[in-house]
């Protein structure tokens, strides 16, 4: 009980700072926390049909968070804010382009389709 409420201080202590009020103010914050706009928006747009999803953009959104990922993780010193918010929208554009692969390629409405327009010829 006694190490939590030492925690707990240190914890104060720390969000009072002047160099916690300083990183407040930032672009190494306020540019990732403005960039949580585009997994947020990929992790929302999971549960929409697939045929709108766009395979060219999702692709070049995946190799945008992977270059960035690798700057975050590069720049002194390291931005773990950039990096986990690239890391989740990778793993969302990943999700969006393995929907996409399975509704084109693999779904029984894919090889309907396949099916339909080979056989009208």
């Amino acid at each position: 009980m006694v190490n939590l409420a030492i925690l707990s201080k240190k914890m104060v202590d720390s969000l009072k700072s002047k160099e916690f009020r300083e990183y407040l103010m930032s672009t190494h914050f306020w540019g990732p926390v403005a960039n949580w706009g585009i997994p947020i928006a990929a992790l929302a747009d999971i549960n929409k049909d697939p045929k709108y999803i766009s395979p060219n953009m999702t692709f070049a959104l995946c190799a945008y968070s992977l270059m960035f990922m690798r700057f975050a993780w590069k720049v002194k010193p390291q931005n773990m804010l950039l990096f986990a918010c690239h890391l989740t929208n990778e793993a969302a554009q990943l999700t969006q382009l393995g929907r996409y692969t399975y509704f084109t390629y693999i779904s029984p409405q894919a090889t309907d389709s396949t099916q339909t327009s080979s056989s009208s010829n």
